[in-house]
């Protein structure tokens, strides 16, 4: 990443090194990194969440519905958060106590929740968030010290999720699960309760950035989120999360979406299409899969 930054920096001095480009690289990178941070915990349990594009589609669409309707902001964003909550907890329960896997299931509400945002919305833009419009300009759109606020959201659940993650018995219960999931439920872990959670957390997440992001854009559509799935999968496996489970961490996820954004940024700079991101995710998702790969033989 710092590689990344530094040549940039020397090829594109006067874009890539601004302050207005840095701005708009963390704000950008805080959407995806939060997401990923969710995901984590999925992944951890060994796990995959391929939904979490559509639900922030769908929480976007019912945060905007009620600013609309001129509901308070509050409540409009807490509905979009049930929202997300509702959507992982279905997939918790069809994958944690009905024993689905999880590429089925998450696969299936990826085509629930985008069909349900665009029913809701009527196929139609929402951009009128009724008297309280400024204040979710102001949230999602707006900074503190120069920073734009979901970094600083980002930030502290970044520190947050690590505590958790590292120190808290739910946490270590993600890890023993995705290192040994019979042997976690013959120690006592709670497993059903614990991968169900998971999947509640990424939804939760999903859906958080959703409620951010519809201030930034200033309006909420049916197709927000679309394609997100791959970039927060990237995200957290370039970070060192394992595919097939047991490890991640909640930097690695922060660092993963970051370094994702910086090399979107950078091809733009370079003026490489923009529709050849796709590919350069895709590539990065297989190469970080084979390199874990690698280090797992050498250590054995």
């Amino acid at each position: 990443l710092a590689l990344i930054c530094a040549g940039m920096s020397v090829l594109h001095p006067a874009a890539f090194a601004s302050m207005e480009n840095f701005y708009n690289i963390t704000r950008n990178f805080a959407f995806i990194g939060i997401m990923a941070l969710g995901m984590t915990t999925v992944i951890i349990t060994g796990g995959i969440d391929l939904s979490v594009g559509s639900v922030m589609g769908l929480a976007a669409i019912v945060a905007g519905l009620l600013l609309q309707s001129s509901y308070s902001w509050w409540l409009a964003m807490l509905a979009g958060l049930v929202a997300g909550f509702a959507a992982g907890a279905v997939n918790g329960v069809l994958i944690a106590y009905v024993g689905l896997p999880s590429f089925v299931v998450t696969l299936g509400m990826l085509s629930v929740a985008r069909s349900l945002a665009i029913v809701l919305s009527q196929n139609k833009m929402i951009y009128d968030f009724g008297p309280d419009a400024e204040t979710v300009f102001a949230i999602g759109g707006g900074q503190m010290l120069g920073i734009a606020n979901p970094v600083w959201v980002l930030v502290l659940l970044t520190a947050l999720f690590g505590l958790v993650l590292r120190q808290a018995r739910w946490g270590r219960h993600l890890y023993a699960i995705g290192g040994n999931e019979q042997a976690a439920r013959l120690t006592g872990v709670p497993v059903a309760r614990i991968k169900f959670s998971a999947y509640v957390v990424s939804a939760l997440t999903a859906a958080l950035s959703a409620v951010l992001i519809i201030g930034w854009q200033g309006s909420a559509i049916n197709a927000l989120g679309t394609g997100y799935e791959l970039r927060v999968i990237a995200s957290t496996v370039i970070g060192g999360a394992n595919l097939i489970g047991g490890e991640g961490t909640a930097y690695g996820a922060f660092i993963g979406a970051a370094l994702i954004e910086v090399i979107r940024n950078s091809l733009l700079m370079a003026g490489v299409d923009a529709n050849w991101q796709g590919t350069f995710v895709g590539v990065f998702i297989v190469l970080a899969v084979l390199l874990e790969k690698l280090r797992g033989r050498r250590r054995e």
